[in-house]
């Protein structure tokens, strides 16, 4: 008798045959297509042939020595012909992640002649003597294909041992998890409610009328890559869940997800499906949650009642939900990550409609291998992708770019919403000659109405919000930035929506982290100058509902001595600033971005900056995952003890707990601030480390502006 794991609270151990077959007939069920299904039962039924060693054996009944068990496995699947290879890297990989091909092959050195593979492996043939049958299976001679699909097999796999191993310690975790995929007929009916619900007169309801119907036209269009582009303040959020709720029910899908680029869009998104959908139909998905960790027990949260939030937090850890609203950061860096508890999530992509949302918001350096990948997932995992925005970005393949062959617009003749919704007038301050900050401070000041200010940093911002709070001649005057931890930022956003509403005199000063989906409607909106997107996605925030007499305006400066994020910004910025000049009439029309996103690639940008592709035809997995950063990870995130009475319970609550639990590292990060190191070097007198992994500032925090002093900038 051969067992998989140590006793569970029953006294009972894990039998091995009893964990394999489990684990091979979930991961099974789990391949993206009913041919692989062999094939993933046979990682699954292999995954832990190395448990049956005398040594592992001993090392469940003692607790020592410590008895590595994938890399035999691993090398065992190298004995099984030329199709082993994604075998080999998911079973080496499945508890330390997948390596790369030179640890595949040095792990296949080192156990070349070790005497106990010829037991394991005689063990696993008489438990299990039908898998000596390899399964008939051709895979894609493409190399990106095939490592694509060592991608969803490894996912398959991870989260298949995982419930499993879950359903031996911690049965009520495991019965607490509901399983569930998009009820098409449900919420395609409360969603046409909702849609009679929404007043039909006016000019921009009308066009959200026509859009809604124009792109619902195309639900049975093949599988494959759409974009929708409309103007803001016309209502993407609903029309694609619309057409991609129709989609799924025409081919048979099983989720949606919904990617967008910050978390204060998808509070709002969450909240506004929630209202339609009912909320346990949407998992919202941050990209902050802790994942990995020091190896903490996964199971520590177990002793929460079963209720439908705790099994929404087991869901995000595998996106077994109809409707996820995640961000692109834990979208992306999951889908090209080698981390089993990553990586488990990513199966579930298969079989769903991913809609990207504000999806000019990609960094540019990372196009092209995002690009490829989704290319490599529609053509064997039975997915179909969205790609919304105002500004739509030239993925389609070109000289230089290997982009998507065919993308097939929901909106055919866009320029016709955008010419019917010019619902601003652009104003170039001092012709874009350069301004002083005192400059645009009295250009301000003069506003008789609200407005909104957009600059590119954040030093810039607390300078220039300093100098208008100065003054009186706004009711009321708000700051964002990501100097304020996500709760204020949340709250303050909150603030200036209900003070618009009640025609309260604002003036507002931001970064741009306000310019993608927050739903601001203002007469006028400044906007440093910035790339072609940033100016384009600022007008979206002005005279947004088309409720102005007048056009608003959006006024354009070139701000002396400013600072930038970076030089591609810089460049980018540059550029805009050129073909503004040349033309400002150009940012009413509807193909300016997507030309202006051609000419920036070839001239500014390197579309693949860190050879994320030529990783991946190397199959060097560890490579990607350290290469693929979309937030540049030498930040460190400051948990601001003295935000709010919540914030200093929380911090309470920690200190005193054994350990820190997934949930308590979600609720840190509500108040946390990310900052650089010259930060954490000049002002490390204010900051407290607890239990290694928590810094706390213990400085001053700013009702207005955050975190402070901020001399030193930050990640925006």
């Amino acid at each position: 008798m051969f067992f998989a794991h140590s006793e569970n609270d029953a006294g009972k151990k894990h039998s091995l045959k009893e964990h394999l077959i489990a684990t091979a007939e979930r991961a099974s069920s789990f391949a993206p297509s009913e041919s692989l299904s062999p094939f993933f039962y046979l990682a699954g039924l292999m995954h832990d042939v190395g448990k049956f060693q005398d040594g592992f054996q001993q090392y469940l009944e003692q607790g020592k020595p410590r008895t590595p068990h994938a890399g035999i496995g691993a090398f065992i699947a190298s004995q099984m012909g030329k199709h082993s290879l994604p075998l080999q890297f998911v079973i080496q990989g499945h508890h330390a992640g997948m390596p790369d091909n030179q640890g595949r092959k040095t792990n296949i050195d080192e156990y070349s002649t070790d005497p106990v593979i010829g037991i394991a492996k005689m063990r696993f043939d008489e438990t299990f003597p039908e898998a000596r049958k390899n399964p008939d299976l051709i895979l894609p001679t493409d190399t990106l294909l095939a490592e694509c699909l060592t991608r969803f097999l490894f996912s398959a796999l991870t989260d298949s041992d995982w419930l499993d191993t879950e359903r031996h310690f911690t049965s009520d975790k495991s019965q607490a998890r509901v399983s569930s995929t998009l009820d098409h007929e449900t919420l395609i009916k409360a969603l046409e409610r909702k849609f009679a619900q929404l007043p039909s007169d006016g000019t921009i309801n009308l066009l959200r009328t026509k859009a809604r119907t124009e792109s619902a036209v195309h639900f049975d269009a093949p599988r494959g890559f759409f974009s929708l582009q409309l103007p803001t303040g016309l209502g993407k959020t609903l029309t694609s869940v619309y057409w991609a709720l129709l989609h799924a029910r025409y081919h048979q899908l099983k989720r949606i997800i919904i990617v967008l680029p910050y978390l204060n869009i998808i509070d709002q998104t969450a909240t506004i499906l929630g209202d339609v959908f009912g909320k346990d139909s949407i998992l919202e998905h941050h990209s902050g949650m802790v994942e990995e960790g020091e190896k903490k027990d996964m199971y520590e949260e177990c002793s929460v009642g079963v209720d439908s939030e705790f099994a929404k937090r087991l869901a995000c850890e595998n996106w077994d939900a109809p409707i996820i609203v995640t961000t692109s950061v834990q979208f992306f860096e999951s889908l090209f990550s080698n981390r089993p508890f990553k990586c488990r999530k990513n199966h579930n992509i298969a079989e769903s409609v991913v809609i990207f949302d504000e999806v000019q918001t990609l960094p540019k350096e990372y196009v092209e291998p995002i690009i490829i990948m989704l290319k490599n997932i529609e053509a064997i995992a039975r997915t179909s992708f969205l790609f919304c925005t105002a500004t739509q970005p030239a993925f389609i393949k070109r000289e230089g770019f290997d982009g998507i062959e065919n993308i097939r617009p929901l909106i055919t003749k866009p320029d016709e919403y955008f010419d019917k919704t010019q619902r601003v007038n652009y104003v170039l301050l001092n012709g874009l000659q350069n301004v002083s900050m005192d400059f645009v401070t009295d250009e301000l000041l003069k506003e008789a109405g609200s407005f909104l200010a957009i600059v590119n940093t954040k030093s810039v911002a607390r300078k220039l919000f300093q100098r208008v709070l100065k003054s009186e001649t706004h009711d009321r005057y708000y700051h964002l930035s990501t100097t304020m931890c996500p709760h204020h930022r949340k709250k303050t956003i909150a603030h200036v929506i209900e003070d618009l509403k009640k025609n309260k005199r604002l003036a507002v000063i931001s970064t741009q982290l306000v310019e993608a989906g927050v739903d601001f409607d203002f007469p006028c909106v400044y906007r440093a100058i910035a790339p072609l997107d940033a100016v384009i996605q600022a007008a979206g925030r002005c005279n947004r509902n088309g409720i102005l007499s007048e056009k608003g305006r959006v006024v354009l400066f070139n701000l002396e001595q400013q600072k930038m994020p970076d030089k591609t910004y810089r460049a980018c910025a540059d550029w805009a600033m050129g073909i503004i000049k040349d033309d400002i009439d150009m940012l009413h029309n509807a193909e300016t971005y997507e030309e202006y996103y051609k000419q920036i690639t070839q001239l500014f940008v390197n579309a693949d900056n860190y050879k994320i592709t030529d990783a991946r035809k190397r199959f060097n997995f560890k490579e990607v995952h350290e290469g693929f950063k979309f937030i540049d990870d030498l930040t460190t995130s400051l948990f601001v003890k003295g935000y709010s009475n919540e914030s200093k319970s929380l911090l309470d609550e920690i200190t005193k707990s054994i350990f820190i639990t997934k949930n308590q590292y979600r609720r840190l990060q509500q108040f946390s601030v990310q900052v650089f190191p010259n930060f954490m070097k000049d002002y490390s007198s204010q900051i407290e480390v607890f239990n290694e992994s928590i810094h706390i500032w213990h400085g001053q925090y700013d009702d207005n502006i955050g975190i402070a002093p901020i001399d030193v900038e930050m990640v925006f």
